[in-house]
């Protein structure tokens, strides 16, 4: 082929490609634009865009599409119509999120009926393993959850570190979540992948003493013991909490049990340097010769301290 043919092939199959380009980039645009007329619920631009041809279930870099959108924002009309329109209701971002997933993070009642009436799979999970109810009980939609529930969610799924609906939310203090997940079945004596209960979540978290009374009711053990040998009481020391230090021992939490690192809930509450968590412990007979793995004792730990140590010395 000569020099002129090669030069009439470059320019033919130039003339091909370019107008297919542009009518990606065209139809990548309007996939832009639908995205955005969802998220500020703009219907009339949502019909339009989709008669000229916007791909309704194509998604952003993060796969996030139309839809999710329309749902996050609380579009419940524009969700309606997209919906009606052939939006998928299981399409999933990267991180796996769903519509669904969204509504449930957020609260949105009506727009978590309208996607499971439609079919949205109510077991969904995120990258993390995190299912509707997970992510509902995790930011304290104890409506949502309780809406799940209803709907068929199980409530002893577990994400990928083994931590259920009902641990998420004791360890985010959302004593009305737990009460939902508790009548919905959830299992107050089950251990995450580190051996945690809800009760030792709670009181190493939030430290929230309604959460933690809760859980005891409902048959939690209160001397459970994680893969650490840490305890819910020992959590609670560390993080200064008084009243759910108080409330574990009223429940006949082992005052003096050693984790395996040797630390005693008043080794740690002298770490934390809260006064009247020590005083609460010494008084309820917390024994401050008890040594560490390192040697050291709570007497030790609170050289430094000088209103600590005047406790525990006024003690012995």
């Amino acid at each position: 082929m000569n020099k002129r043919h090669t030069l009439a092939a470059l320019l033919l199959g130039t003339s091909l490609i370019l107008p297919s380009l542009a009518l990606a980039a065209d139809t990548s645009e309007l996939d832009r634009a639908l995205r955005i007329a969802a998220a500020i619920d703009d219907d009339d631009e949502l019909v339009a865009l989709i008669e000229r041809g916007a791909n309704i279930n194509a998604g952003n870099a993060f796969g996030k599409t139309a839809l999710m959108n329309a749902v996050e924002n609380g579009n419940l009309v524009a969700a309606s119509m997209l919906i009606s329109m052939g939006a998928d209701v299981n399409a999933h971002m990267r991180d796996g999120c769903t519509a669904l997933t969204f509504a449930a993070e957020n609260g949105k009642g009506e727009l978590t009926a309208l996607l499971l009436e439609r079919g949205a799979d109510v077991e969904a999970r995120t990258r993390s393993g995190q299912t509707p109810l997970m992510l509902a009980a995790r930011y304290g939609q104890a409506a949502m959850a309780e809406q799940l529930l209803f709907k068929g969610a199980k409530v002893s799924q577990i994400d990928t570190d083994g931590r259920d609906a009902l641990m998420l939310a004791a360890a985010r203090g959302h004593a009305n979540v737990v009460t939902e997940l508790l009548k919905g079945g959830a299992n107050p004596t089950a251990k995450d992948k580190k051996g945690r209960t809800a009760l030792v979540h709670a009181a190493s978290e939030e430290g929230n003493a309604d959460t933690l009374a809760l859980l005891l009711r409902a048959g939690a053990l209160v001397d459970a013991k994680a893969n650490d040998g840490s305890t819910a009481l020992i959590w609670a020391a560390a993080n200064g909490h008084r009243g759910s230090v108080k409330l574990l021992l009223d429940h006949g939490a082992q005052i003096n049990h050693q984790d395996s690192d040797g630390l005693s809930a008043l080794m740690e509450a002298v770490a934390a340097n809260s006064d009247d968590t020590v005083r609460l412990l010494v008084s309820r007979g917390a024994k401050s010769e008890l040594k560490d793995n390192d040697g050291k004792t709570a007497l030790d730990l609170a050289r430094r301290k000088p209103d600590i140590l005047w406790i525990l010395e006024s003690a012995q």
